[in-house]
Order: structure tokens, then C-alpha cells, then sequence
């Protein structure tokens, strides 16, 4: 709806995913862990926030709810997925993988399940 905004920042000495209002206003961490998190994008009906986090020792896609609550990782893989973004009906999330050796384009639903690759030779 166009009041938030999720940025990151290592204010605190790591890189953490915050919002806060598009005045600048009312600044507020989402996340707090170990590793980096970062790139964000926003469910088309605003209400999750997909990301980037190296939690697991390599890239994965997680998804949170608006105020930070329900992390939940969507993508276990030992390559690197990352920089996801839903579709416009909010029911799937397209991201970039590695699994293949080579960075090609995957989609999965929204909760992670029918992980398919996009791009590249089959």
C-alpha cells in the first residue's frame, strides 16, 4: 500500500532486515540473527516479506510475515538461491539458483513446494 518500507542495515554490526514508514519514521529490526539478510520484496497484498539469509552457510529464500513473526526457509539447497519475488497474484515466488551449477531461474509456490527450473537446458 505504498506506508512501509523494508531496508537493510548493519547498524548494529550485522546485516539485518528493518521497516519503517515511508517518512522515515517508526524504524523497526525484523530480523536478529548470526548471519546476513538482505534483499527484500514485499507480497503483492503486503502482508509477507520474502528474503535473502545466509543462515544455513549459503544463500536460501525465506519468507516472514509483514512485522517479522513466521520466518520459515523455503529453499534447502547446498547452492546458493537467492533474490526472490512473487508473482503478481502473490501465489508464487520466482528466485535464481545455482543448483544447476550455473545461476538459472526457478519458481515454487508460495510455501516453498514445487521448486521448478525456469531457464537453461533440460
Amino acid at each position: 500500500d505504498g506506508k512501509m518500507i523494508t531496508f537493510e542495515s548493519n547498524r548494529d554490526g550485522n546485516w539485518e532486515i528493518y521497516v519503517m514508514n515511508v517518512d522515515g519514521s517508526g524504524q523497526t529490526i525484523l530480523t536478529d540473527n548470526p548471519a546476513v539478510d538482505g534483499t527484500t520484496f514485499w507480497s503483492p497484498d503486503g502482508t509477507m516479506i520474502a528474503f535473502n539469509s545466509y543462515r544455513n552457510g549459503n544463500w536460501e529464500i525465506y519468507v516472514m510475515n509483514a512485522d517479522g513473526s513466521g520466518q520459515n526457509n523455503l529453499t534447502d539447497n547446498p547452492a546458493d538461491d537467492s533474490f526472490p519475488s512473487w508473482s503478481p497474484d502473490g501465489k508464487k515466488i520466482a528466485f535464481q539458483s545455482y543448483r544447476d551449477g550455473n545461476g538459472e531461474i526457478y519458481i515454487m509456490n508460495a510455501d516453498g513446494s514445487g521448486q521448478k527450473r525456469l531457464t537453461g537446458a533440460k
